[in-house]
């Protein structure tokens, strides 16, 4: 049943197609099996975009079971619309193993837009992690790059996203960074931003 649906995936021919496939895999009883979080992965690259965002949200919803298959996706693939997805369904489930990568990712350089964009997935999902961890050395490591993130780029949307998770955080390690970028921040949307992420953490 499982292999069927992920033909029928496969053998799709049109987009809602595809999208019906994804939802029996993420519904059928064995849905965190290899077979079915391969098939989703595979679906990060189909050409229209309700397909792969249908595979994001199903590989999301399958949680850390897929964690460790998109890391090893993204490690192969060399199209970055494909790595975008992995980031953002990585992002969005919030799980300490790719803590490392989401690191990775945002100490990369812009080298266009979309890259920029994918910097800015990765610190939310630095947030969601160190908002969900009970480990305080995971927090730490969270906390560590976000100030990094906070202090240093010069992508103003990138310094955003880094007080939105550091606010997520909400330890009292954060507010010092906040404090800091608070003093040398020039954008106005991110002085802003900072104010607002100081007022609700005092």
């Amino acid at each position: 049943m499982t292999n069927n649906n992920g033909q029928k995936l496969q053998q799709a021919v049109t987009p809602n197609e595809a999208v019906e496939a994804i939802h029996e895999l993420v519904d059928h009883p064995q849905r965190a099996s290899d077979d079915v979080i391969t098939a989703l992965i595979e679906g990060l690259s189909h050409h229209h975009p309700a397909v792969p965002a249908a595979a994001v949200d199903g590989l999301v919803e399958l949680g850390s079971a897929s964690v460790n298959p998109l890391i090893a996706a993204f490690e192969a693939s060399g199209d970055q619309a494909v790595q975008a997805h992995i980031i953002q369904a990585l992002a969005r489930i919030g799980d300490p193993k790719a803590l490392s990568l989401l690191e990775d990712v945002i100490g990369t350089s812009v080298a266009n837009h979309c890259q920029g964009n994918v910097r800015r997935v990765a610190a939310r999902g630095l947030g969601r992690i160190g908002s969900l961890a009970k480990d305080t050395a995971i927090i730490r490591q969270a906390i560590d790059k976000l100030t990094w993130a906070l202090l240093t780029p010069e992508d103003w949307a990138l310094r955003y996203a880094a007080i939105a998770s550091l606010q997520d955080i909400a330890q009292p390690e954060v507010m010092p960074p906040l404090q800091q970028a608070l003093t040398q921040e020039s954008d106005r949307v991110v002085q802003a931003r900072l104010n607002r992420a100081i007022a609700q953490l005092v």
